[in-house]
């Protein structure tokens, strides 16, 4: 092979290997591009690395902090589809997340990576390679459940092209073993932004824990095996020693700390999307604070499953109902006021208190996990690192696998979630005393929930993990794998209001939001938010009734719908039902 021409595919590889077709075809004499790429480009270790580089798109990046938007953590200016009930069946074919070019990018690779002579290239790149895949794969089963598997590149007259489903045990099954693949190749090295061993532990640990739990919870036999190896891949993933967590700034910043900084470090976080200025740089941010584009607001619900600092719940005290906002904030699991704007909030860097503004919130919780300093509020102006895999997570796989095994012991809760709980300066999850004691808060939520001896500890569990992991974008599918669907038709109410008026919200003696119908000439100067109860709604917590004139902030009021019989799984295209007469549409979808 001609010097210019691995010259040129690498230059073109950069941008990925699906831009090669973008390189001059004349002069390379290519007829056709699968035929030209294999005997011209997959020659070194260096050609596996580019081509594999292009999978990296693959990842969520942004989404995985905004992803929550379409559960019951946060309520966005415009409710999701998803939640409203209202998802339709995609017309397109390829559309509603049912594509497949991705899928063929790997298996083209790893068809022909085998020709390179350096080995240990080989197996890392392979092994990334059957990362992606299983990553893909993943993602098809959650969101269709039964997919075809395909391990080949298929060619226009391949007659696989129009099979069936495979058996979501054939497919789970061929994800687990290309996972072991992929922890067995992949060097055990800390890169932040590339895919490693350790990398591949933790998306095998999330797998698992997923098809598991989904599998209880759903019926389906086999659950036991995925949740094993669950326990088995966080487990390695602890005993390495390789991560820890974030401690910086102590229980009282350290949380909010990780996620608000620019640039992440490998001491808890095991995979970020990388942002610098004049590189990358996205809007989060912007998001975070716009009245008019994202105004995320955190539930109720969610605020009240923040315990006590005493390890106690809110929701076992007398009117925790209709404790005004300064009330409810005080003497909070600290993850509390890292997460929503509390009393005494200010920004990144700043060095006075920001005004409490409502109008950028809908429920009245704003949301400042992840909000970096002001600098950075402005559109498409954000250069934080978006944290994808973090060490955090492995601890509540840990926990949760044990527990729903059935063999949790209190030496595992100290191993696991007790660790993410001092961190913050929590009391540490007692076992016996939260099973003794299961909380009924939680388990009006969760309906389906295991109902034996060990059904305490696994609401706690939850509690833990939708705390830990809030904004990170995995709530949908905890939700979907518990099977409690249903709790997105409970109501996604926000801040309480004893009545029109001033109210404090900083604890100073000064009012900072005003409630009105119309009029706010008698407003106090101090005031800074104004709501007028005829445009955002109030709901009695008490007795449920709408439009009243104390309440929760309501931006929700139609409530979400959920149907058990279809809402499980997404639909697929009806042309490509129409192309492939052996594919089915899932349950309740027309």
């Amino acid at each position: 092979m001609k010097m210019n021409k691995v010259i040129l595919y690498y230059i073109c590889g950069v941008a990925g290997l699906s831009s090669l077709s973008s390189c001059d075809k004349d002069y390379l004499e290519r007829p056709s591009e699968d035929q030209v790429e294999a005997p011209y480009f997959f020659n070194t270790g260096k050609d596996l690395e580019v081509a594999t580089n292009d999978f990296y798109t693959m990842l969520a990046s942004t989404d995985v902090y905004t992803n929550d938007a379409s559960s019951d953590n946060l309520m966005p200016l415009n409710p999701a589809n998803q939640v409203k009930g209202n998802r339709l069946v995609p017309v397109a074919s390829g559309s509603g997340g049912w594509s497949w070019g991705n899928l063929r990018k790997i298996n083209y690779f790893l068809e022909n990576y085998g020709k390179v002579k350096d080995e240990a290239a080989k197996a890392k790149y392979s092994g990334i390679a059957r990362f992606y895949r299983a990553y893909f794969y993943y993602d098809k089963v959650k969101t269709f459940g039964d997919v075809p598997w395909y391990s080949k590149v298929l060619s226009a007259k391949d007659p696989d092209i129009y099979k069936g489903r495979d058996s979501r045990k054939l497919v789970m099954d061929s994800v687990l073993a290309d996972l072991n693949y992929a922890i067995a190749n992949i060097p055990a090295e800390k890169q932040l932004n590339l895919i490693t061993k350790y990398t591949a532990l933790l998306l095998k640990a999330r797998v698992a824990l997923f098809e598991g739990t989904f599998r209880k919870y759903h019926g389906i036999e086999g659950h036991e095996k995925f949740l094993n190896e669950a326990v088995s891949a966080s487990t390695e993933l602890i005993n390495s020693g390789a991560y820890t967590l974030y401690t910086t700034g102590g229980a009282a910043a350290a949380y909010r700390g990780l996620f608000a900084r620019d640039n992440q470090d490998n001491v808890e976080t095991i995979l970020a999307a990388d942002y610098q200025i004049g590189l990358k740089v996205h809007n989060l941010a912007y998001l975070f604070t716009s009245a008019t584009s994202g105004s995320y607001g955190l539930t109720k619900d969610a605020v009240n499953s923040y315990l006590m600092n005493d390890g106690s719940r809110i929701t076992d005290k007398a009117g925790y109902q209709t404790l005004s906002y300064y009330q409810e904030m005080q003497n909070r699991d600290p993850r509390l006021t890292q997460t929503t704007a509390g009393p005494d909030f200010r920004a990144n860097g700043a060095t006075a208190n920001e005004p409490v503004t409502l109008n950028i919130t809908t429920t009245g919780y704003r949301l400042i996990k992840a909000l970096p300093d002001r600098a950075q509020w402005a559109s498409s102006a954000s250069i934080f690192d978006v944290i994808i895999f973090r060490y955090a997570e492995a601890l509540l796989v840990y926990a949760e696998a044990k527990a729903e095994l059935g063999t949790i012991t209190q030496a595992d809760l100290d191993l696991s979630v007790n660790k993410l709980r001092t961190r913050v300066g929590m009391p540490g999850l007692n076992l016996a005393q939260a099973n003794a004691n299961p909380d009924r808060y939680l388990e009006a939520q969760y309906v389906h929930v295991d109902k034996g001896s060990n059904k305490g500890v696994i609401l706690e569990i939850r509690r833990e993990r939708r705390i830990e992991l809030f904004n990170e974008g995995q709530r949908w599918d905890d939700l979907m794998r518990w099977k409690e669907g249903q709790k997105l038709t409970q109501p996604m109410v926000g801040v309480y209001f004893s009545g029109l008026g001033a109210h404090d919200f900083t604890g100073d003696g000064a009012a900072d939001v005003f409630l009105h119908t119309g009029s706010t000439s008698s407003a106090p100067s101090s005031v800074t938010s104004f709501i007028n109860v005829n445009q955002r709604t109030l709901r009695n917590p008490i007795t449920g009734q709408q439009n009243a004139t104390s309440g929760n902030l309501d931006p929700f009021p139609q409530g979400g719908i959920f149907l058990e019989e279809r809402d499980y799984y997404a639909p697929i295209p009806s042309e490509d039902l129409i192309l492939n007469k052996n594919l089915t549409q899932n349950p309740g979808w027309k």
